[in-house]
C-alpha cells in the first residue's frame, strides 16, 4: 500500500516512514526535502499519484498570529482538495491532545483550524490528538542566559516517546479510517513543572522551578487534566525516566516549537 506521509522528514513524520517501511508499505515522505510545498500545492499531485493513505503531520514553521493560522488553513485545504482529486482513502491528520481547551493559544486556534476542515471534508479520515513528546519537554526550560526562575504549572502532563508515537500513527495509518477521534499517549502521569525540572537537573541547570497554577502554556492556562488523554486512549510504552536515560551519551534533542 502506498503511504504518503506529508511533513516527512520531521521528528514525529521521518518515524512514521520508518514504522510503515518496516511493515512493507510504500512509504513516501512529502516536504520542502522532496519538492513538495503543502501551502502552494506544488507536488502534490504528483506525490499523491496512487496512494491510499495520506499521514498529515506537517507543522507550521511560524508559531505567532497571523501566520500561524494562515499555515494550518491554506495547507490543509490544499492537502484536502488534492486528496480528493487523487482519490485518497484514508486521510490521518495528526494534532493534539487539549487543542479545545487551549484556545487562548495562538497555535492551538491554529489546530483547531485544522481540526474542523479535516472533519467538514468528504473525505474519510481519522483524527488523532497526540500528548506531547518526551523531546518537547526540554523547550519548556528559558535559556540559560534568563537567571530569574521559572514559573510552570503543576498541571498533569502524560508525554509520549517520539517513536512510539510515531508507531501508533503508523498503526492507525495501516487500519480502516473510522471517521472518530484516536488518542496517543505515554504510560505515565507527571506534574508538569516536576517534568520539566527533570530535565533541568539532567541538564545540570540549578535554576529554581516554581509551581505556579497562573503560568501559561504557549499562552494559554492550563486546567489539572488539559494535557492528559481521555479513557481508552493508545499508550506508548516508554517511559520518561528511560527515555531521558537514553539520552545520557549526548544533548537532548531540539524541537521547534512556540514559545511558552
Amino acid at each position: 500500500m502506498k503511504i504518503v506521509v506529508i511533513g516527512g522528514h520531521g521528528l514525529i513524520g521521518s518515524r512514521v516512514v520508518e514504522h510503515l517501511a518496516a511493515h512493507g508499505h510504500e512509504a513516501v515522505p512529502a516536504s520542502r526535502r522532496t519538492g513538495v510545498d503543502v501551502l502552494t500545492g506544488q507536488g502534490l499531485p504528483a506525490a499523491l499519484q496512487g496512494a491510499q493513505v495520506v499521514v498529515d503531520a506537517a507543522n507550521a514553521p511560524i508559531f505567532d498570529d497571523p501566520q500561524v493560522g494562515d499555515f494550518f488553513q491554506r495547507a490543509t485545504t490544499q492537502l484536502l482538495a488534492a486528496c480528493e482529486r487523487a482519490g485518497v482513502e484514508h486521510l490521518v491528520g495528526l494534532s493534539i491532545v487539549g487543542t479545545p481547551y487551549l484556545q487562548d493559544s495562538p497555535y492551538f486556534r491554529a489546530k483547531a483550524v485544522q481540526e474542523g476542515l479535516i472533519r467538514q471534508s468528504g473525505l474519510r479520515s481519522t483524527l488523532v490528538r497526540a500528548t506531547q513528546c518526551h523531546e518537547f519537554m526540554a523547550q519548556l526550560v528559558a535559556p540559560l542566559a534568563q537567571r530569574q526562575p521559572l514559573h510552570l504549572s503543576p498541571a498533569k502532563v502524560q508525554p509520549v516517546a517520539a517513536d512510539d508515537l510515531a508507531a501508533l500513527v503508523a498503526q492507525v495509518a495501516m487500519t480502516a479510517p473510522t471517521r472518530r477521534m484516536v488518542q496517543i499517549a505515554g504510560p505515565e502521569c507527571h506534574r508538569l513543572f516536576e517534568l520539566v525540572e527533570r530535565v533541568m537537573y539532567f541538564n545540570q541547570d540549578d535554576r529554581p522551578v516554581v509551581e505556579d497554577p497562573d503560568a501559561r502554556y504557549y499562552g494559554a492556562r492550563l486546567k489539572d487534566t488539559t494535557l492528559t488523554p481521555e479513557p481508552g486512549a493508545l499508550l506508548g510504552s516508554t517511559r520518561f525516566a528511560d527515555w531521558l536515560d537514553s539520552h545520557t551519551r549526548g544533548p537532548l534533542p531540539l524541537v521547534h516549537l512556540p514559545k511558552p
